[in-house]
C-alpha cells in the first residue's frame, strides 16, 4: 500500500520555500501566496521558529525571515558533494584566466541551481548566490544541458516544447560544445556555459557571466569553458537528436 505524504510536512515546507522567496514576509500574505488558512499557516510558522529555521524580522508588524540555520544546513550538503569539490580549483583557475564571475550550475528537480561560485573581483561583475534558480528559457545554463536531455526533459523544465530559436541555440551548443546567451536575461551581459558529464547524463553546467563588451570574444572563452567542463566530465555526451527529422550530433566530452 503506497504511503501517503504527510500534508503538515508538505505545508511546512512550502511555508519555509515561501519565506525565503519574499522575506521578510507576514502570515496575511503567506496565506495569500499559499491558499491556505491563516492557523495552518501559523503552525507552520511556529514550527519553523522553534526549530531555529525562521526567526521575526525586526520591526512591527510581525513579519518573518530565514535563519543562518539553512546556510548552515546547505553548506554541509555541498561540502560533501564530488562534483563540487572537484570544481573548486577549476573555477577558481578559469575566474582567474577570463576575469568573470564563474559558477557551477547543476540540474536540481526540474531546474536548475546554482551550487558554487567564485566572483570576479572587477568592481562591474556578475553577482550569484549559491541556492538561486537558474532561469530555463533562454539561459546559458539551459542551452548546454537541455540539448543532451530527451523532448520529454525540455517540456519539464520550459513548460513547453522549445520555440525554432531555442532548438537553433540546441543545435549551435551541440556543434561547437558550449552555448551563448547574450542580453537575453539581464541586458548588456554575457552567460558562456558548457555541460559537465557524468556517465552520459548531463548533470550541470560551468559558466563564465560578465558586461557583455568584456566577453565580445565568445570563441575564445567559449574554447576555454569548455576545457574545463571537459576536464570535470566523466565519460562521453550522449549522441542527441534534436527533434523529428534532425540529423542526430554527437560531441565527445570525453576526460
Amino acid at each position: 500500500m503506497a504511503v501517503k505524504p504527510n500534508q503538515s510536512a508538505v505545508r511546512t515546507l512550502a511555508v519555509l520555500e515561501t519565506i525565503a522567496k519574499h522575506q521578510p514576509v507576514g502570515i496575511t500574505e503567506l496565506a495569500k501566496l499559499l491558499n491556505e488558512d491563516i492557523s495552518a499557516v501559523q503552525r507552520a510558522l511556529i514550527s519553523l521558529s522553534h526549530a531555529g529555521w525562521i526567526c521575526a524580522a525586526p520591526g512591527k508588524p510581525r513579519r518573518w525571515e530565514l535563519t543562518a540555520r539553512i546556510q548552515a544546513v546547505a553548506h554541509d550538503a555541498h561540502g560533501s558533494n564530488d562534483l563540487r569539490h572537484r570544481a573548486r580549483p577549476a573555477l577558481q583557475a578559469l575566474r582567474d584566466q577570463t576575469g568573470e564571475t564563474v559558477s557551477l550550475n547543476v540540474v536540481d528537480r526540474g531546474q536548475f541551481i546554482v551550487m558554487d561560485v567564485v566572483e570576479s573581483s572587477r568592481v562591474l561583475r556578475v553577482v550569484l548566490t549559491v541556492g538561486m534558480s537558474v532561469p530555463a528559457m533562454g539561459s546559458a545554463t539551459s542551452r548546454a544541458i537541455l540539448p543532451y536531455m530527451s523532448i520529454e526533459r525540455w517540456t519539464e523544465f520550459l513548460a513547453a516544447p522549445p520555440a525554432t530559436a531555442e532548438l537553433e541555440e540546441f543545435r549551435a551548443t551541440v556543434a561547437r560544445g558550449y552555448s551563448i546567451s547574450s542580453g537575453v536575461v539581464v541586458e548588456g551581459f554575457t552567460n558562456i556555459a558548457a555541460p559537465v558529464f557524468e556517465d552520459g547524463r548531463p548533470v550541470g553546467a560551468i559558466l563564465v557571466s560578465g558586461p557583455s563588451d568584456r566577453l565580445s570574444d565568445t570563441h575564445r572563452v567559449g574554447v576555454t569553458v569548455l576545457a574545463t567542463a571537459r576536464n570535470l566530465s566523466r565519460g562521453h555526451a550522449p549522441t542527441v537528436s534534436l527533434g523529428p527529422g534532425s540529423r542526430p550530433l554527437s560531441a565527445t566530452t570525453e576526460r
